[in-house]
């Protein structure tokens, strides 16, 4: 994970925090948490600690909302977000296999066979 990654998924603000600067309410805040759409961490306390990805996600949630979206409209975007992203990183991992699998072979033949000019 690059560093700038690392500091934004950071768990480092309480709640309280996390109302101020989104303006939303803490039972709007525990309500997208209970639909599955964040996911703070917690404390040994068990006490809610939220990074700066969640806030994004949280405005971006509270965007959704004032545009007329309703909550399972939300989790279909995020669901259909994800399969993006789930696809792209199979299909790249596809072509890495791939291509390992061609350098390897090319490796083999060209040892083995006897029309090698370079042997």
């Amino acid at each position: 994970m690059k560093e700038k990654e690392l500091r934004r998924s950071l768990a480092v603000f309480p709640i309280g925090s996390v109302m101020k600067l989104t303006d939303l309410t803490a039972r709007q805040i525990r309500y997208y948490e209970d639909q599955g759409l964040i996911f703070p961490d917690r404390t040994e306390g068990n006490r809610r600690m939220y990074s700066l990805d969640n806030m994004d996600r949280l405005l971006e949630i509270k965007d959704y909302i004032s545009d007329g979206l309703n909550i399972a409209d939300i989790k279909r975007r995020y669901a259909e977000k994800e399969q993006v992203t789930t696809k792209a990183v199979s299909q790249e991992e596809i072509r890495k296999a791939l291509h390992r699998d061609i350098v390897q072979q090319s490796r083999f033949t060209s040892s083995l066979s006897p029309y090698d000019p370079f042997r």
